[in-house]
């Protein structure tokens, strides 16, 4: 039984017989999106765990793309009914739009284990365990018999519009180099399947020799990697004309590590 963000106004907090639970069903999976307080910010979402799984994408709170204007957010690309109720109603409305792009894309909403949303960019939260991460939406019941205890929180980031799905990796640079500058590290992925943007896996001093991190939610299912794109930048116009490279990238799909 999938919970579409669970109503929090008069039900958060109350008996199990009132609100959803899990005791409702043989397995409950739970996909909260507007879990902020009712007042001052008119969460209409339940933010306690309830289900056998529960989802949090970006947090669980806020979701990107919500934050448009009232006139871009009415004047939609689906329809003035469909902005209007977006505008009213976005965070919330979050839930149905991830569980319907679910049922195309069963590996593009992998959540995974995390004690909180902060902690997603690190270690701790990645790659998926041996018995892998669920999968937010329609399919998360394939999950159902690797289940091992109480209440299990779920975390992982969404697009801004449809189609929604990001798939997660962890990206290492070692430079290569003369001397250290400021500016940016970008990175694109290229696979069998298909090619990404590129994404920034750091920004601020770049120091030759040293490796530099980050974690990236690619838009596209890559699928095997077969080139790896890197790109530096100051932003200014440096008459030195520093020079950087990529000695090694090292590319970790959190999908199966």
């Amino acid at each position: 039984f999938p919970g579409l963000d669970p109503a929090q106004p008069y039900f958060q907090g109350t008996p199990t017989e009132v609100r959803l639970d899990k005791s409702d069903a043989d397995f409950v999976d739970v996909i909260h999106t507007d879990s902020l307080p009712t007042i001052p910010y008119l969460g209409f979402g339940m933010s306690t765990a309830v289900g056998h799984l529960d989802f949090y994408p970006n947090g669980g709170e806020r979701m990107p793309g919500c934050e448009k204007n009232a006139l871009s957010q009415i004047v939609d690309l689906d329809g003035i009914w469909e902005g209007t109720r977006d505008f009213m109603a976005c965070n919330h409305l979050r839930s149905y739009k991830y569980y319907s792009d679910s049922i195309i894309y069963p590996d593009g909403f992998l959540g995974y284990p995390c004690p909180s949303y902060n902690n997603l960019d690190s270690d701790f939260c990645f790659p998926c365990p041996k018995e892998g991460c669920p999968s937010m939406g329609h399919y998360a019941d394939q999950f159902k018999g690797k289940i091992t205890m109480g209440f299990q929180k779920y975390y992982l980031n969404t697009g801004m519009a449809k189609d929604f799905p990001l798939w997660r990796y962890k990206v290492s640079v070692t430079l290569s180099g003369k001397k250290k500058v400021k500016g940016y590290v970008n990175i694109a992925l290229y696979g069998s399947d298909g090619n990404t943007r590129q994404h920034q896996i750091y920004e601020g001093t770049l120091q030759p020799d040293d490796t530099y991190t980050g974690f990236i939610d690619v838009e596209v299912n890559i699928g095997a990697v077969t080139k790896v794109k890197f790109l530096w930048n100051n932003n200014w116009i440096n008459p030195t004309l520093p020079k950087l490279g990529a000695a090694t990238i090292t590319v970790q799909s959190g999908m199966n590590g």
